[in-house]
């Protein structure tokens, strides 16, 4: 059985990810990469869909502390026992283009126990390899397991033992004494890779993510949580192709027991465009032009081909599909990998992308040959889809209708065709891009605005509200305190605020979205809620709402997509992009961060870094 979302930790090579438990379990595991079929699913089924445990037995044993080590994703647990204690130290290696994961146990005093249990099940918990103990050139034996195109070595000085199709040991480990342990995923057609230099892989792993941390010297009660979420952002991106992966996980529930479980291994258009605007407002200049490159890249071709979301290296088959073989996280089904809101029309997606891009502009980014037209031709998209219904930001699976937010951010995106034609001399039909502005303001001020209600409403001439509505100002259409903003933040409170403090993304007993009824708070609407009251001046509001926030990260900093506050527990995939951009967002306005000023720390960094690339053989 799996352990609560709360009680994992993530590990990151900049490829993939792992979640341990506070129990020692590594429950979830994809190799390759973020969305490759797992060769742990423990999280989503039992035991015998794939797990590696590593932890004391017997004595009493507990963990008495958890840890990354600093500012990295090197994880140290200390356990103690009635008769000694430990500290195992887990990390994956980052920049050797190794997929592996090492588990390392050194002896503290006394003396201590350690039971270890593999099961290896390829293809999402579905697959048994073939298992064999293998004698290398040194001497050293190793486990390697093998199934169709994946294959596995395990190396360590306490090998486990074959039973019943996973392999369990136990061993001793003295004070002064370490045990360590790598798994390693390979192609099966390549010859079984050698092992590595634990103590050299560990010491790089920690300069690196010391190293790219060290960027972030911001002062502030927040400052560690934006630091962390920062970090997990950049934990979420791929190393080579730049995506930015929503979560590391699939079918974690919004709903305990419900149907409302999505598979987050790819890349949203939408959430990454806000992971660069976070990363830009904190100097982290070379990931934004990454992942522009990424961007160019994935979106390249007919505009009419535009979707929501792609693989981690542009990939546009996501097709969704429900593994059966699974029961799901606490009965929770079906288990779904591909999303079928590939296909959705989602109006708010390009003015998202543009805004992010606006915001490159400011920072000193200049545009060339391809980003500009490709600009273009998105705008090109959204002045033939204007009268358009869609699904939306929370990609309803319902009726289309006219969203409010997505009416909005097209008007975004084509403000931010105005003022890099006005403001920054790039050349495009400015003149009609500034009537469809204008037609698209008075539109929505029109069929947006309920007037009895003093609010903006969820759709078009609805009666019901959306945390969606407090982007309105985040992107310029209104000011923070505009009367019609207040309005709405009022409404808001009103509609969508429970006893608990935190605010829901919208009323799902209304049908709009075809599921059933029933999800949790979407903790980034809480985040966007505290930057509207740091805006108009209600600071110990924003304040007591961050503090509930931030108290709802896990002792490792991490959050999950959505809380249930009924049960203080995490829903939703984990850890979420979104909820730490969010975060990253609410803190600067707290802290008093323009991001433009913030911003323009960046330009010394991305002009050199451009000239690199334009001067760098092949494509970026």
């Amino acid at each position: 059985m799996a352990s609560p979302i709360e009680d994992y930790a993530l590990l990151s090579d900049l490829h993939t990810g792992a979640l341990v438990g506070r129990d020692g379990s590594i429950d979830w595991l994809c190799f390759p990469r973020f969305d490759s079929p797992s060769v742990f699913a423990n999280l989503l089924g039992t035991q015998d869909n794939g797990r590696w445990l590593m932890a004391p037995v017997g004595g009493n044993a507990r963990v008495v502390s958890r840890e990354y080590v600093d500012r990295t994703f090197v994880l140290q647990t200390v356990w103690e026992t009635d008769s000694g204690g430990v500290l195992i130290t887990e990390f994956m290696p980052v920049g050797d283009r190794r997929a592996s994961i090492v588990r390392r146990i050194q002896g503290l005093v006394g003396s201590v126990d350690i039971h270890q249990e593999i099961t290896v099940r390829f293809g999402y918990g579905k697959v048994l390899p073939w298992v064999r103990r293998v004698r290398e050139a040194d001497g050293v034996e190793a486990v390697v397991g093998v199934a169709g195109p994946d294959a596995v070595v395990l190396r360590g000085n306490q090998l486990p033992h074959a039973s019943d199709h996973k392999h369990a040991g136990t061993f001793t480990v003295r004070a002064g004494e370490h045990v360590d342990q790598e798994l390693t995923w390979y192609p099966s057609h390549r010859d079984v890779p050698p092992g590595i230099d634990i103590d050299a892989a560990l010491a790089e792993t920690v300069r690196y993510w010391e190293k790219w941390a060290a960027r972030y010297n911001q002062d502030g009660k927040y400052a560690p949580a934006v630091e962390r979420s920062l970090l997990v952002l950049r934990a979420l991106t791929h190393e080579d192709t730049g995506g930015i992966v929503a979560a590391p996980t699939t079918s974690l529930p919004e709903d305990f027991g419900g149907a409302r479980n999505w598979d987050y291994r790819y890349c949203w258009l939408r959430d990454a465009a806000l992971t660069l605007e976070a990363m830009l407002t904190h100097g982290y200049a070379q990931e934004a032009l990454k992942w522009r490159d990424w961007l160019l890249r994935a979106v390249a071709g007919d505009p009419e081909d535009l979707q929501i979301m792609y693989g981690l290296a542009g990939e546009r088959e996501l097709a969704e599909e429900d593994l059966e073989h699974l029961p799901g996280y606490e009965g929770a089904i079906p288990v779904r990998i591909g999303n079928g809101a590939v296909g959705q029309y989602q109006a708010d997606v390009v003015g998202e992308v543009l805004v992010a891009l606006e915001k490159l502009r400011l920072a000193g980014g200049h545009e060339d040959h391809f980003s500009w037209p490709l600009q273009q031709s998105m705008l090109h998209f959204v002045d033939n889809h204007l009268t358009d219904q869609d699904h939306g930001i929370w990609e309803m699976r319902g009726d289309l209708q006219h969203f409010t937010h997505s009416r909005v951010m097209m008007w975004a995106a084509f403000d931010c065709g105005v003022r890099a034609v006005r403001d920054h001399g790039l050349h495009g039909p400015v003149e009609r891009w500034e009537q469809l502005r204008e037609q698209l303001r008075e539109e929505i001020l029109e069929h947006g605005f309920n007037k009895e209600l003093n609010s903006f409403t969820q759709t078009y001439g609805g009666t019901t509200t959306d945390a969606s509505l407090l982007v309105i100002p985040q992107v310029g259409f209104l000011p923070y305190k505009d009367p019609m903003m207040l309005g709405t933040v009022a409404a808001l409170e009103r509609e969508l605020i429970g006893d608990h403090g935190l605010i829901m993304r919208y009323r799902t007993e209304t049908g709009l979205d075809g599921l059933e009824p029933g999800e949790h708070p979407f903790l980034a609407c809480s985040f966007w809620l505290v930057e509207q009251y740091a805006h108009v001046g209600r600071r110990q509001d924003a304040l007591a709402l961050m503090d509930k926030l931030v108290a709802l990260s896990n002792e490792l900093g991490l959050l999950s997509e959505e809380y249930d506050m009924g049960q203080g527990r995490m829903a939703g995939n984990f850890p979420q992009a979104f909820s730490h951009l969010a975060l990253v967002r609410a803190a600067d306005a707290l802290h008093g961060t323009e991001q433009l000023s913030l911003a323009t720390d960046a330009i010394n960094i991305i002009r050199p870094l451009e000239q690199e690339q334009a001067a760098a053989p092949g494509p970026a």
